[in-house]
C-alpha cells in the first residue's frame, strides 16, 4: 500500500521559514509528478507548487520567488522550502503525487501538514 507523510508544519512569525517534508512509502515502481497544494481557512484547495521527475518546477503566482520545490528521487521525497512567510500562508498543506504500482497510475494524497503564520 502507498502512502504519502508529510512533515515539518508549525507556528512561524511572518517573515520567518518552514521546510515542509513528504515521503513516499509502500511498494511502487515510480514516482512521476509530485505537488504541494494548501487549503486555508473557509477556501478551496489550491495548487502551490509541482516538480517532475527530472526537476522541471512550477509555481502559483502567489508564492513565486518565496517558496522553492525539491525533490530527492533516490529516498522518494518532496520538499517545499517556504521563505518570507505571511498570513495568508496560513493553511492545511498536503503533498501529491503521481505514483506508478501495480495497481496502475494513481495521485495519492498526504494527510497535511498545519502551517500558520502569525505574530
Amino acid at each position: 500500500q502507498v502512502q504519502l507523510v508529510e512533515s515539518g508544519g508549525g507556528l512561524v512569525q511572518p517573515g520567518g521559514s518552514l521546510r515542509l517534508s513528504c515521503a513516499a512509502s509502500g511498494s511502487f515502481f515510480s514516482i512521476n509528478d509530485m505537488f504541494w497544494y494548501r487549503q486555508g481557512p473557509g477556501k478551496q484547495r489550491e495548487l502551490v507548487a509541482r516538480i517532475t521527475s527530472i526537476g522541471s518546477t512550477n509555481y502559483a503566482d502567489s508564492v513565486k520567488g518565496r517558496f522553492t520545490i525539491s525533490r530527492d528521487n533516490a529516498k522518494n521525497t518532496v520538499h517545499l522550502q517556504m521563505n518570507s512567510l505571511k498570513p495568508e500562508d496560513t493553511a492545511v498543506y498536503y503533498c501529491n503525487a503521481q505514483i506508478i504500482a501495480v495497481a496502475g497510475i494513481k495521485f495519492y494524497w498526504g494527510q497535511g501538514t498545519q502551517v500558520t503564520v502569525s505574530s
